[in-house]
């Protein structure tokens, strides 16, 4: 059986994720001290529990040409899929991993850190304004 309906995960694109677990959990600096990787998060796919980070997970793919999408071939670095569980929010507070819980503050729906600070929505890239602002913009 399949599940349908919505599915919503706390992690949201643009937000700033540390790994807490995997590949690049062990990455190690000059000085030779674990330094986990922390980025921010590219897409997320809340259905199947898995996100893609900014410079982490890197794999090669060998990509042919194609010359009506204007699309070159060769072999190309991108993200791959990490599971949502090997990463964390960074609190604002402390800059640590945290987890992420929702609450109702002034009538708004929030994520709230461990510590008890409000996550602010990222700003993400794909952002779509409201309908009503686009009219009066078109109107002046």
């Amino acid at each position: 059986m399949k599940s349908t309906g919505t599915v919503r995960s706390r992690i949201k694109r643009g937000d700033q994720v540390v790994f807490i677990a995997g590949k690049e959990y062990n990455r190690y600096d000059s000085a030779g001290k674990r330094q986990p990787f922390r980025g921010r998060v590219i897409a997320v796919d809340a259905r199947n529990g898995k996100v893609k980070v900014e410079g982490a997970m890197l794999v090669k793919r060998h990509q042919k040409p194609m010359p009506q999408m204007n699309r070159e071939g060769g072999i190309i670095e991108k993200e791959a899929w990490v599971n949502i569980s090997n990463v964390a929010m960074i609190d604002p507070d402390s800059g640590r991993p945290t987890r992420v819980r929702y609450e109702d503050r002034d009538g708004k729906k929030v994520r709230v850190a461990k510590s008890g600070k409000v996550i602010p929505e990222p700003d993400t890239f794909g952002k779509k304004e409201p309908k009503k602002d686009r009219d009066e913009k078109v109107e002046e």
